[in-house]
C-alpha cells in the first residue's frame, strides 16, 4: 500500500471514529446548556452553517438562523422546524453595519443576549487552480471585516455564566500563518503576527489594508501574498490572528464573565463554495465547531485554530 492510500485509509478511519462519537450524547455533567441557551450562527441557509446550525439544535439550544437574504433561509428553517428543532430567523448582512446593529437590536429585545456566536459567513471567487483578486476586497470586507464587526457589536450581548460565553470563528488553513507552501513572504511580518506581545487589532488591519490598496493599484506583487486563493487566504490569516487578539484581549475577565473564542478549518467540503468538488460532507466539516461551541468547561481553550478533527 503506497503512501497516498494510507493517509486515505487513516482519513476513512478517523471519519468512521468521529461518526461514532457524534453518536454518544453528552452526560450530564458535561451539558452545560438548556433549552433557553441562545446560539446564533451567520451564514446558516445552506451548507456548513446549516449543518451547525441543525446540530446545535439538536443538542437543544435555540439557534438563531441568519442570512443576507431572509427568503434564501425560508427552506432551511422550514426544514428544522419540521424536525421539531427550536430556530428562529432573522435577516443578517455582515457587510452592513446598519443590518449588524439592527440584528444586535433585535437580540437585545427578544432573547436579552446570546451565549453562542458562530461567525460561519464568508464568500469565496475561485475554484481549482483559479487565483483572480477580482473580488478581493468583497472577500476581505466580508471574512475578516465582517466577522469582526458581528463579535464586536455582539460582544456586549454574550451572557455572562459560569460556563462562559463562547465565539468560533470558520476559518481556513490556507490562512495559517507559517504553512509551508502558502505563506506571507514579508518575514518580519510573519514574526511580528506570531509575537502575542506585538500582534495587534491594528497590525492585522495594517496588512489587510496594505493587500487591498496593492490590488485596487494594481502593482500587488502575487510572490509576496499567499499563492493558493491569495484574497481568501490573506482573510482567513487575518481571522485566524483576529481570535488570538480577542482571546487575549477576553482572557482575564473574571470567573462568570469570560468568553471563549476560537477558530478552525473544516477542511475541504462539499458546498457551493467549492463548486462541490470537496471530499467530506457539510454534516462532518460542522463538528468540530459544534465540538468547540460546546465543550465542557473543564476542557474549555481559547485562542486556539483547529483543523478538522484536530481534537
Amino acid at each position: 500500500m503506497g503512501r497516498k492510500e494510507r493517509a486515505r485509509e487513516r482519513r476513512e478511519e478517523r471519519r468512521q471514529q468521529i461518526s461514532r462519537l457524534r453518536l454518544i450524547p453528552y452526560t450530564d455533567d458535561q451539558r452545560w446548556w438548556c433549552s433557553t441557551t441562545i446560539a446564533v450562527v451567520t451564514g446558516s441557509n445552506r451548507g456548513i452553517g446549516y449543518e451547525i446550525a441543525r446540530q446545535l439544535a439538536l443538542h437543544g439550544f435555540k439557534v438563531i438562523l441568519t442570512s443576507r437574504d431572509i427568503h434564501n433561509c425560508l427552506p432551511s428553517q422550514k426544514s428544522l422546524l419540521d424536525q421539531g428543532l427550536n430556530v428562529a430567523l432573522h435577516q443578517l448582512d455582515i457587510l452592513s453595519p446598519e443590518s449588524v446593529g439592527q440584528f444586535a437590536q433585535w437580540i437585545h429585545h427578544n432573547f436579552g443576549g446570546i451565549d453562542i456566536l458562530i461567525n460561519n459567513a464568508g464568500v469565496n471567487f475561485n475554484l481549482g487552480s483559479d487565483n483572480s483578486i477580482e473580488f478581493a476586497e468583497t472577500v476581505v470586507e466580508t471574512n475578516y471585516f465582517g466577522t469582526k464587526r458581528m463579535i464586536r457589536t455582539m460582544l456586549p450581548l454574550m451572557r455572562p455564566s459560569i460556563s462562559g460565553a463562547r465565539i468560533v470563528n470558520v476559518s481556513s488553513r490556507l490562512g495559517r500563518l507559517n504553512g509551508r507552501r502558502n505563506r506571507l513572504a514579508d518575514t518580519t511580518l510573519r514574526q511580528q503576527l506570531n509575537d502575542e506581545d506585538a500582534l495587534s487589532e491594528e497590525l492585522i488591519d495594517s496588512m489587510v489594508t496594505k493587500f487591498l490598496e496593492e490590488v485596487k493599484q494594481g502593482n500587488w506583487n502575487p510572490g509576496a501574498w499567499p499563492q493558493v486563493f491569495t484574497d481568501y487566504s490573506v482573510s482567513k490569516l487575518a481571522v485566524n490572528a483576529f481570535t488570538r487578539v480577542m482571546a487575549r484581549e477576553l482572557g482575564n475577565r473574571p470567573e462568570g464573565s469570560k468568553v471563549y473564542v476560537n477558530c478552525y478549518c473544516p477542511g475541504w467540503v462539499k458546498t457551493g463554495m467549492t463548486g462541490w468538488a470537496g471530499n467530506i460532507s457539510a454534516e462532518e466539516a460542522a463538528d468540530t465547531g459544534v465540538w468547540l461551541a460546546l465543550l465542557p468547561v473543564s476542557e474549555q481553550v481559547t485562542g486556539n485554530f483547529l483543523l478538522k478533527d484536530a481534537r
